[in-house]
This record gives C-alpha cells, structure tokens and sequence, in this order.
C-alpha cells in the first residue's frame, strides 16, 4: 500500500465548540492582554483555543465528523483508526491527534482522499511515510 503523512495545522482552533460547552452552548472570554477594547468587552468564541479542557475533544468530534461524511467507519473499536472503500479500493486512515496517516493500494484513489482531506482542514502533506514506529529500548527496573 501507499502510505501518505498529512500533517493538520493548529487542528484544535480548526475544530467545531461542542453543543453544551460553556454558557448555553456559548464560550465567552475577556479581550486578550494588548487589547484596548474597555474591560467591559468580551468575546465569544466562534472555535475553540488551544488550552480549552474540550480543545481535543472538539476537534476529534470535526473530524471523526468529516470523516463518516467521506464513507469512514471505524476499525473495530479503536477511536482513532477509520476504513472506506472507494472505487474498489480501501482506504485507511489513522490518526494521532493532528497527524494522519492515509493507506491504500491505489495511488490516484490515495491522492484524491488526501486532496479532500487537505481542502476540508489547513494542514501540509508530509510525503511517503517512510517510518513509522522506529524500536525503542526500554529499561525496567529489576525485581528484588
């Protein structure tokens, strides 16, 4: 398979608030420092702020959204793993926060995927994934 790197950009302000997050829905804060609005401003917010308690939680919800509207089912259980066939062909897509990792056997089906992935979210394509996981030697400490 061919596997591509898309890297999104500040994925967490690129995600949707949550219905129920804040005042009725609504997250309202005060002008940030440098501001010369009167104290007596504030602003609500249209997207979620790096920092936010529901800042990750947003933006897997917008993007697991996006994903079902491209055909995506997850993988088994895991929350972070999606598959869809498209002309014949099966895409994967797993994700690690803002970083995905797209698989298929057809290049252009792989392009085209990844083209609307990178139309729908600000981010960069990172290339062929050449290595993933690399080994890792841990140290344990001994049992008496």
């Amino acid at each position: 398979m061919f596997c591509d790197h898309v890297d999104i950009s500040q994925a967490f302000v690129q995600g949707d608030l949550l219905p129920g997050v804040g005042f009725n829905g609504k997250v309202y804060i005060s002008p940030p420092p440098g501001f010369t609005e009167d104290d007596g401003y504030i602003y609500q917010l249209r997207r979620p702020l790096c920092g936010m308690p529901s800042a990750a939680r947003a933006w897997h919800a917008t993007m697991s959204a996006y994903l079902k509207t491209q055909g995506c089912a997850l993988v088994g259980f895991e929350r972070s793993m999606w598959c869809v066939t498209t002309n014949g062909n099966t895409i994967l897509v797993a994700a690690h926060i803002d970083d995905f990792i797209i698989a298929c056997a057809d290049r252009a089906t792989l392009d085209a995927f990844r083209q609307g992935l990178l139309a729908r979210f600000d981010g960069t394509y990172e290339g062929d994934v050449h290595t993933y996981l690399r080994d890792v030697t841990v140290s344990l400490p001994s049992h008496p």
